[in-house]
């Protein structure tokens, strides 16, 4: 797939990955494309309280998505993460946010 490609109806998680190359540690195609997708296409809503994870929508489907930073003990929280989120769950963490 694609790293500029436009998740698929049947995705719903991408997990990035540091990977190692010629003695630089860089993003792997996932991250490379979670990269691209918060760049050109997801629209950002806002981030949670804590700073540490942000709301997007995407504006062809409507479907909402969360970036995190799931390893926090690597710099910068490690590789990011791209998740599908529920309505009432984007609610219950960003507030009215969800609805933008």
């Amino acid at each position: 797939m694609s790293e500029h490609t436009l998740p698929a109806d049947h995705e719903t998680d991408l997990t990035g990955q540091w990977v190692s190359k010629r003695r630089k540690v860089v993003g792997d195609a996932t991250t490379n494309r979670i990269e691209w997708l918060i760049g050109n296409h997801l629209v950002l809503l806002g981030r949670d309280a804590s700073g540490m994870s942000e709301l997007y929508r995407d504006p062809a489907s409507g479907k909402l998505w969360e970036l995190t930073w799931p390893q926090p003990e690597m710099h910068g929280g490690g590789p990011p993460r791209l998740t599908q989120i529920e309505v009432a769950s984007a609610r219950a963490k960003y507030g009215s946010l969800a609805d933008g």
